[in-house]
């Protein structure tokens, strides 16, 4: 019995806390760059990265997975449930 996986994309982005407002700032040489308004204190970066991606992309928070970059600005998020060509079209890259 063979089971189709999911489709699911990886992505590497990079974070600008403390920002003015929350929105993609763009994508250059295969990072997207993100500005959130939450300090990167906590955690809390992290859950308002989850949270933009997750209601940006239409997909629920549990859909969204921090893969590294838990304390630094890079990091590498996997989204379920949408292939890679899917997420940049709904991040208008």
């Amino acid at each position: 019995m063979s089971r189709e996986e999911a489709p699911s994309a990886t992505l590497s982005v990079r974070v600008a806390p403390r920002s003015s407002k929350e929105g993609v700032a763009g994508h250059e040489g295969g990072v997207v760059r993100i500005r959130l308004c939450a300090p990167p204190v906590e955690g809390e970066a992290n859950e308002a990265l989850v949270r933009f991606l997750s209601k940006t992309l239409g997909v629920p928070r549990k859909s969204v997975t921090l893969l590294s970059g838990e304390r630094g600005k890079s990091k590498i998020v996997r989204i379920a449930g949408m292939t890679r060509e899917a997420v940049l079209a709904a991040l208008g890259l």
